[in-house]
Protein backbone atom coordinates (compact mmCIF):
# COMPACT_ATOMS: atom_id res chain seq x y z
CA UNK A 1 0.00 0.00 0.00
CA UNK A 2 2.77 2.29 -0.15
CA UNK A 3 3.40 2.45 -3.23
CA UNK A 4 -0.57 3.19 -4.20
CA UNK A 5 -0.64 6.05 -5.96
CA UNK A 6 3.26 5.35 -7.69
CA UNK A 7 3.83 3.79 -11.32
CA UNK A 8 4.46 0.56 -10.88
CA UNK A 9 3.23 0.70 -7.41
CA UNK A 10 -0.24 -1.35 -8.80
CA UNK A 11 2.32 -4.88 -9.47
CA UNK A 12 3.74 -4.01 -5.67
CA UNK A 13 7.01 -4.63 -6.59
CA UNK A 14 9.35 -4.05 -3.41
CA UNK A 15 10.33 -7.38 -2.58
CA UNK A 16 12.72 -5.81 0.23
CA UNK A 17 9.87 -3.53 1.97
CA UNK A 18 12.74 -1.24 1.32
CA UNK A 19 9.36 1.61 1.45
CA UNK A 20 8.37 0.83 4.83
CA UNK A 21 11.81 2.15 6.21
CA UNK A 22 12.33 5.02 3.24
CA UNK A 23 9.90 7.44 1.59
CA UNK A 24 8.68 6.20 -1.79
CA UNK A 25 9.96 9.97 -3.12
CA UNK A 26 13.61 9.30 -2.54
CA UNK A 27 13.30 5.06 -3.43
CA UNK A 28 11.81 6.35 -6.55
CA UNK A 29 14.07 8.69 -7.10
CA UNK A 30 16.78 6.24 -6.79
CA UNK A 31 14.94 2.95 -9.26
CA UNK A 32 14.50 5.91 -12.09
CA UNK A 33 18.48 7.61 -11.51
CA UNK A 34 20.26 4.49 -11.53
CA UNK A 35 17.32 2.63 -13.93
CA UNK A 36 18.36 5.00 -16.72
CA UNK A 37 21.82 5.51 -16.13
CA UNK A 38 21.69 1.27 -16.71
CA UNK A 39 19.74 2.08 -20.15
CA UNK A 40 22.77 3.74 -21.22
CA UNK A 41 25.49 1.95 -19.90
CA UNK A 42 23.97 -0.92 -21.62
CA UNK A 43 23.94 0.52 -24.99
CA UNK A 44 27.15 1.80 -24.60
CA UNK A 45 28.83 -0.92 -23.62
CA UNK A 46 27.29 -3.17 -25.97
CA UNK A 47 27.92 -0.30 -29.03
CA UNK A 48 31.70 0.18 -27.70
CA UNK A 49 32.07 -3.87 -28.12
CA UNK A 50 30.24 -3.62 -31.56
CA UNK A 51 33.33 -1.15 -32.57
CA UNK A 52 32.17 2.22 -32.17
CA UNK A 53 34.68 4.40 -30.85
CA UNK A 54 34.67 7.85 -30.52
CA UNK A 55 37.00 9.94 -32.63
CA UNK A 56 41.02 10.12 -31.83
CA UNK A 57 43.69 7.55 -31.21
CA UNK A 58 43.17 7.44 -27.37
CA UNK A 59 39.78 6.14 -28.08
CA UNK A 60 40.43 2.81 -30.54
CA UNK A 61 42.16 -0.57 -29.44
CA UNK A 62 40.67 -0.12 -25.78
CA UNK A 63 38.23 -2.59 -24.64
CA UNK A 64 35.42 -1.77 -22.33
CA UNK A 65 37.16 -3.96 -19.70
CA UNK A 66 40.12 -1.68 -19.47
CA UNK A 67 38.45 1.68 -21.08
CA UNK A 68 38.51 3.03 -17.51
CA UNK A 69 42.04 3.05 -16.15
CA UNK A 70 42.75 4.26 -20.22
CA UNK A 71 41.00 7.10 -19.96
CA UNK A 72 42.47 7.80 -16.56
CA UNK A 73 45.64 7.50 -17.57
CA UNK A 74 44.65 9.66 -20.67
CA UNK A 75 42.77 12.43 -18.66
CA UNK A 76 39.56 12.01 -19.69
CA UNK A 77 37.87 11.34 -16.66
CA UNK A 78 38.58 14.47 -14.53
CA UNK A 79 36.30 16.74 -17.00
CA UNK A 80 33.85 13.76 -17.11
CA UNK A 81 33.81 13.09 -13.45
CA UNK A 82 32.96 17.51 -13.08
CA UNK A 83 30.17 17.63 -15.50
CA UNK A 84 28.86 14.45 -14.04
CA UNK A 85 29.23 16.62 -10.59
CA UNK A 86 27.15 19.81 -12.14
CA UNK A 87 24.79 17.19 -12.91
CA UNK A 88 24.35 15.28 -9.33
CA UNK A 89 24.09 18.83 -7.85
CA UNK A 90 21.27 19.95 -9.93
CA UNK A 91 19.65 16.69 -8.96
CA UNK A 92 20.16 16.65 -5.54
CA UNK A 93 18.89 20.12 -5.22
CA UNK A 94 16.00 19.17 -7.37
CA UNK A 95 15.20 15.98 -5.21
CA UNK A 96 15.16 17.60 -1.72
CA UNK A 97 13.45 20.61 -3.19
CA UNK A 98 10.52 17.92 -4.61
CA UNK A 99 10.75 15.91 -1.80
CA UNK A 100 10.41 18.64 1.05
CA UNK A 101 7.66 20.04 -1.71
CA UNK A 102 9.09 23.47 -1.78
CA UNK A 103 9.02 22.66 -5.66
CA UNK A 104 5.92 21.24 -7.62
CA UNK A 105 8.22 17.84 -8.72
CA UNK A 106 7.57 14.15 -9.35
CA UNK A 107 10.65 11.80 -8.39
CA UNK A 108 13.05 11.59 -11.50
CA UNK A 109 11.37 15.13 -13.08
CA UNK A 110 14.06 16.89 -14.14
CA UNK A 111 11.89 19.90 -16.48
CA UNK A 112 13.07 18.04 -19.63
CA UNK A 113 11.12 16.05 -21.69
CA UNK A 114 8.21 16.09 -20.15
CA UNK A 115 6.67 17.05 -23.38
CA UNK A 116 7.67 13.78 -25.32
CA UNK A 117 4.64 11.86 -22.40
CA UNK A 118 1.62 11.38 -24.39
CA UNK A 119 -1.37 13.48 -23.45
CA UNK A 120 -3.26 10.94 -22.68
CA UNK A 121 -3.41 10.35 -18.52
CA UNK A 122 -3.81 6.58 -18.93
CA UNK A 123 -1.14 6.04 -21.61
CA UNK A 124 1.10 8.42 -19.74
CA UNK A 125 0.72 6.40 -16.84
CA UNK A 126 1.78 3.53 -19.06
CA UNK A 127 5.05 5.25 -20.20
CA UNK A 128 6.05 5.82 -17.06
CA UNK A 129 5.37 2.22 -15.72
CA UNK A 130 7.78 0.95 -19.18
CA UNK A 131 10.52 3.62 -18.14
CA UNK A 132 10.20 1.88 -14.68
CA UNK A 133 10.22 -1.78 -15.75
CA UNK A 134 12.60 -1.23 -18.39
CA UNK A 135 15.31 0.62 -15.78
CA UNK A 136 14.88 -2.40 -13.36
CA UNK A 137 15.74 -4.62 -16.12
CA UNK A 138 18.55 -2.70 -17.46
CA UNK A 139 19.95 -2.91 -13.87
CA UNK A 140 20.03 -6.47 -14.33
CA UNK A 141 21.52 -6.28 -17.84
CA UNK A 142 24.33 -3.83 -17.25
CA UNK A 143 25.48 -5.88 -14.16
CA UNK A 144 25.36 -9.26 -16.28
CA UNK A 145 27.13 -8.13 -18.79
CA UNK A 146 30.20 -6.36 -16.90
CA UNK A 147 30.44 -9.69 -15.03
CA UNK A 148 30.08 -11.78 -18.04
CA UNK A 149 33.02 -8.95 -19.83
CA UNK A 150 35.13 -9.69 -17.13
CA UNK A 151 34.95 -13.24 -16.25
CA UNK A 152 35.17 -14.33 -19.85
CA UNK A 153 37.56 -11.64 -20.81
CA UNK A 154 35.52 -11.04 -23.62
CA UNK A 155 33.38 -8.97 -25.59
CA UNK A 156 29.52 -8.74 -26.11
CA UNK A 157 27.73 -10.88 -26.95
CA UNK A 158 30.40 -13.65 -25.40
CA UNK A 159 30.14 -16.10 -27.85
Amino acid sequence: EQLDGWAGGEKGFDPMNITMALPVYWCREAELKHGRVCMLATIGWIATDSGLRFAGDMFQNVSTIEAHNKMLEAGVMAPLLAGVAVVELYGGWLTLNGFEERIKREAGDFFIGKQVLPKDPEQERLMRLKEIENGRLAMLAFSGIATQAVLTNSTWPFL
